[in-house]
């Protein structure tokens, strides 16, 4: 019964029958082919008796193994490697079929090789998935034929192997290798030296145009014949918190990812900085209610706090409630922090509704709102246009651009730092904007 269940016919056989076929239908004009014809038929199914014996007399004659990481990160390229050995004494021909996440939507899946006798073959492919989640593999299908090629035998391996998608931890560990390595201007990031102005003492220096006069050592002035200042180091430590929107104007996809995704990666990469820096990194979710929060903290495994709070967040289909996220931020942050507001407006009417709110966070603390530029009106914007409906087209993409823009320009009016920015430059421009802050001594 294992045999009739992996027992599988190659493409090859009905290229040999289609070949006897023909001589029998020649066979009606030229009486001598039929003969031949029916020796090849006889051969053939002798053949095909030999290819099902050489391929199912060892039980065990191939393995392999998909290797599968513990966890995928979202957004981006994850190899997947597999390994393949070759315990018949023959050379063989294989066909990999593997058994993909239902996320994934791929049903054509195939890879072709040949290994040489009791040989090995590696290669790898690689996935991109665009949902946090559970992802499921199912089964690893091995078709392998001999050098006939006449019958295949099916072998499948790693059954039922889950992998869990977290945030971009690839995106993180990008930027965390940038700042070690003093390289983030590659990325338009800048990093700059800020002196501080905590009690913390660093070391006497000369006087320069622009230094505090409250910091003159008159002693050390006194001493060298020259004013001299002290000076001190920078104060770290500062409580920084990402906050999510999961309302429904995230759920907008850019590229397959949806805008709360690009937010999520965004927050994961910017926390691991700040804790590099020494600041105190947390977060918040809130929708109709806050969902989740995570108080700030400056150790360096925090960061795995952050990733697993991340890992289940998901978008809802109703308006966020900004004065319900005002009233938790009153009585849940009691200390002046940074604050990363991850949010969208298409339209100046909706900032107007959640103006107020914001303006009454941002006069406890340092509040950075951060939006979204709608990347596919730009080829509207962009193409030439010739008919009535393209130009009516065009002309209401550019409505909408100047309507983000214009949101901006009310936000800074009011007090509120605002970020407009891609969705693919969202980690960048709010590690930029972070950095600024801390050279200019506002955080």
């Amino acid at each position: 019964m294992n045999l009739f269940k992996n027992l599988y016919i190659h493409q090859g056989f009905f290229v040999y029958i289609s070949i006897v076929s023909g001589l029998f239908l020649v066979s009606y004009w030229v009486e001598m082919v039929y003969q031949i014809a029916w020796f090849l038929l006889f051969t053939l199914a002798v053949l095909f008796l030999v290819d099902i014996i050489i391929l199912f007399r060892f039980k065990n004659g191939l393995k392999a193994r998909r290797l599968l990481p513990e966890k995928f990160s979202n957004s981006d390229e994850n190899p997947i490697p597999i390994t393949i050995e070759n315990k018949y004494p023959i050379k063989i021909f294989l066909k990999v079929i593997d058994e993909l996440p239902t996320q994934f939507q791929k049903r054509d899946f195939e890879y072709f090789t040949e290994i040489n006798d009791n040989g090995y073959h590696n290669f790898e492919y690689r996935v991109r998935p665009v949902e946090r989640g559970e992802y499921y593999f199912g089964n690893l299908n091995l078709f392998v034929s001999s050098p006939l090629q006449i019958v295949a035998r099916r072998y499948r391996f790693n059954a039922k192997q889950m992998v869990a998608v977290y945030p971009s931890y690839i995106q993180m560990r990008k930027y965390e290798f940038l700042a070690f390595s003093n390289r983030l201007t590659e990325f338009g990031l800048k990093k700059i030296r800020r002196i501080g102005h905590t009690m913390e003492f660093e070391q006497i220096k000369n006087y320069i145009a622009g230094d505090d006069v409250r910091t003159v050592n008159w002693k050390a002035t006194a001493k060298r014949g020259q004013l001299m200042v002290n000076q001190y180091q920078d104060e770290k430590s500062q409580p920084i918190y990402s906050i999510i929107d999961t309302g429904r104007v995230m759920k907008m996809p850019f590229e397959e990812l949806k805008l709360l995704d690009y937010a999520i990666n965004s927050t994961l990469a910017f926390s691991n900085i700040a804790l590099l820096k020494n600041d105190k990194a947390g977060m918040l979710t809130f929708s109709k209610k806050v969902e989740k929060i995570v108080a700030a903290s400056n150790k360096r495994t925090h960061i795995n706090t952050i990733n697993e709070a991340l890992y289940n967040i998901d978008t809802q289909f109703t308006d966020s409630d900004f004065g319900y996220l005002y009233a938790t931020i009153k009585r849940k942050i009691n200390q002046r922090s940074l604050i990363i507001l991850y949010t969208n407006f298409e339209h100046i009417s909706a900032l107007q509704r959640q103006l107020p709110y914001l303006k009454a966070i941002s006069r406890q603390h340092l509040l950075v709102t951060v939006f979204f530029e709608n990347t596919e009106l730009e080829e509207l914007i962009t193409e030439n246009v010739e008919d009535l409906q393209s130009i009516y087209h065009k002309t209401i993409a550019e409505k909408f651009a100047y309507e983000k823009r214009l949101i901006v320009k009310e936000l800074e009016s009011k007090g509120v730092h605002a970020i407009l920015t891609k969705p693919q430059n969202l980690s960048v421009n709010v590690i930029n904007k972070y950095l600024e802050f801390k050279a200019k001594g506002l955080i």
